[in-house]
């Protein structure tokens, strides 16, 4: 199929757009290996799985705003997968810790928009294992998307790689109208309850209304009174949008402010599944609840440690709007809303931060807060550069960070032949948000990534290692008195 001249949708345009020199839109991830990685055969099943089965990763964009139809994807007739496959080497002493360092230079490198946004860097001298960071632009597709086709580039077994045996992409997605609910909607991997009727009312009128703001210039979101009077017809289906507009911005805290270009990433070890979900079990809480809990925990320490007062902290989380189809298909593209989420980082009872973070997750599964925040970033899409800009920034001002939860393969898989041991990823955050956490299931592990400007957050890992404190200080709460299974 030719997707030449396709046009980006309004979604993919609004990430597209929200790159700033201090904040870039790139999804960044290093895949660590048990061995090492042959560079030929890696080469042969980048070109084979991801280039020639999946179209953007050979096109550019061509952001022509004021032409019709806006920014459009364009086939790259001289493309070359040699300016896309880097090689470098690490600094001694060859660590992890000299990988978290290129990885953090890599962080804060711009895309070139001359070619394909998207680049991997096969990383020699990690003693006798091998790592390849990848850096994917967001207007490609969103996290869930792109773990699922880095998913489709490996194999269950060592000498697999046939690719006769890797299920072709979707020819197209299904289109997902306002008023319509194509699929269940899942909160950082968690399904949303009871939400489809309601759901399909809230999101035909908040449809209108987002249309309706976008011939105003959006003044919805700027002027927040006038978003009053536009929801003022459809009462009870408005109040998901009223909470994005009137959620006011997120206080001061050690983690705002100039933070300028350059980032940090730091990871944490491979943290076992199986605690996670004795200590859901145990506490009537989930997977994702622990995790929050942790996170939370070692915000709150961290803070402390700097000589302040901890307050909640709000976190934007992502909810992923995909149909539960095998595979993603072949367009990729954007399909999640961003909902707000209170860290109760002011609790200093761990019990209590887990109780509270339950409470507040599941008053979100059972919100329209996802679909909505797509429809408005939809129209967001559709502005002119200086009203988007100003409408990120005014979002982006109500949280302090993002959280994603992103869930991999249950048993390990191989790429290229290497067995691969640990997955990392990062997502970016838009404007004036400084750092974002990353959670990663695999092969029956969790990783948390932490990726902040340094400027704020000089020392990541610190913040990193307070998670698993966290962690293993939640471990030895005693268990609630009525749980339910997990």
């Amino acid at each position: 199929m030719s997707t030449r001249g396709e046009h980006l949708s309004s979604a993919d345009v609004a990430w597209l757009h929200m790159d700033r020199p201090t904040n870039l839109m790139v999804i960044n991830s290093v895949l660590l290996f048990d061995e090492r990685l042959d560079w030929r055969r890696f080469e042969e099943v980048i070109q084979s799985r991801l280039v020639e089965r999946y179209p953007r990763f050979r096109q550019r964009v061509r952001d022509g705003r004021l032409e019709p139809g806006g920014p459009r994807w364009e086939d790259v007739r001289d493309f070359d997968l040699a300016r896309h496959l880097h090689r470098r080497g690490l600094s001694e002493p060859g660590d992890e810790a000299a990988l978290q360092a290129l990885a953090s230079d890599l962080a804060a490198l711009p895309l070139d928009r001359s070619k394909p946004l998207w680049d991997m860097y096969l990383v020699d001298g990690l003693d006798d294992r091998s790592a390849v960071i990848v850096r994917m632009h967001h207007c490609i597709a969103d996290g869930i998307a792109l773990a699922q086709v880095m998913l489709s580039l490996t194999d269950e077994a060592p000498g697999s790689d046939s690719d006769a045996d890797v299920p072709a992409p979707r020819s197209r997605a299904r289109t997902v109208l306002p008023g319509a609910v194509a699929a269940p909607v899942t909160v950082a991997g968690e399904s949303l309850s009871a939400v489809v009727g309601p759901l399909a009312d809230a999101a035909s009128a908040v449809g209108r209304l987002a249309r309706a703001s976008v011939r105003e210039g959006l003044t919805t979101v700027v002027r927040p009174r006038h978003a009053l009077e536009l929801a003022d017809g459809f009462a009870a289906d408005a109040r998901a949008l009223a909470k994005l507009v009137f959620t006011p911005g997120d206080g001061p805290n050690v983690f705002k402010g100039d933070h300028g270009a350059g980032r940090s990433v730091a990871w944490s070890r491979s943290l076992p599944l199986t605690r996670f979900k004795a200590l859901a079990r145990a506490h009537d809480a989930t997977v994702n609840d622990v995790a929050l809990a942790a996170v939370s925990g070692a915000l709150r320490g961290y803070v402390l440690s700097r000589g302040e007062e901890p307050h909640q902290m709000r976190t934007l989380v992502p909810v992923n709007l995909r149909p539960p189809h095998p595979g993603v298909p072949i367009e990729l593209g954007n399909r999640f809303g961003l909902v707000f989420l209170e860290l109760p980082v002011d609790r200093s009872s761990r019990r209590e931060r887990l109780g509270e973070l339950k409470r507040r997750m599941d008053a979100i599964k059972a919100s329209a807060e996802g679909p909505v925040s797509y429809l408005v970033l939809e129209a967001v899409g559709l502005t002119v550069p200086e009203v988007e800009s100003r409408v990120i920034d005014i979002f982006t001002a109500k949280a302090t960070a993002v959280t994603t939860n992103v869930p991999g393969p249950s048993a390990a898989v191989h790429l290229a032949g290497a067995r691969l041991g640990k997955v990392l990823v990062w997502a970016p955050t838009a404007g004036s948000v400084g750092m974002s956490v990353s959670i990663f299931s695999y092969a029956g592990a969790i990783s948390i990534g932490m990726l902040g400007h340094t400027r704020l957050v000089p020392d990541p890992q610190a913040i990193v290692q307070r998670i698993q404190g966290e962690l293993a200080a939640m471990s030895r709460l005693a268990p609630r008195k009525a749980t339910r299974a997990a």
